[in-house]
């Protein structure tokens, strides 16, 4: 049996608003939770949202800050690149195997 097209959208709608529903009320208690727990521990807002280039940074891992090897050297200059972004002058339209380290 199939529906008809009004007939979707009126499920849709009514679904739209139990998930706002389910959301605002999942939310509150989360929020009741989060309350309770810094009332316990008697924590700052400091200690939930410490403020400073490495709180901020978080989302940056050391492993994605760290510096890549470079893999390919130019004989004439020394200058490396390490075969991420756009090329150097050096290498580009060039057989890359003859650069590498």
């Amino acid at each position: 049996m199939t529906n008809s097209y009004q007939e979707l959208l009126k499920q849709r709608a009514a679904l739209d608003l139990q998930i706002q529903q389910a959301r605002e009320r999942e939310i509150a208690e989360a929020v009741a939770k989060v309350r309770q727990t810094v009332a316990e521990y008697g924590l700052t807002v400091t200690d939930v949202f410490p403020s400073g280039r490495r709180a901020r940074g978080a989302g940056n891992s050391a492993a994605s800050a760290a510096k890549v090897a470079p893999k390919y050297r130019n004989p004439a200059t020394g200058q490396t690149w390490t075969g991420r972004g756009k090329p150097p002058k050096w290498i580009q339209g060039q057989d890359r195997a003859a650069f590498a380290i």
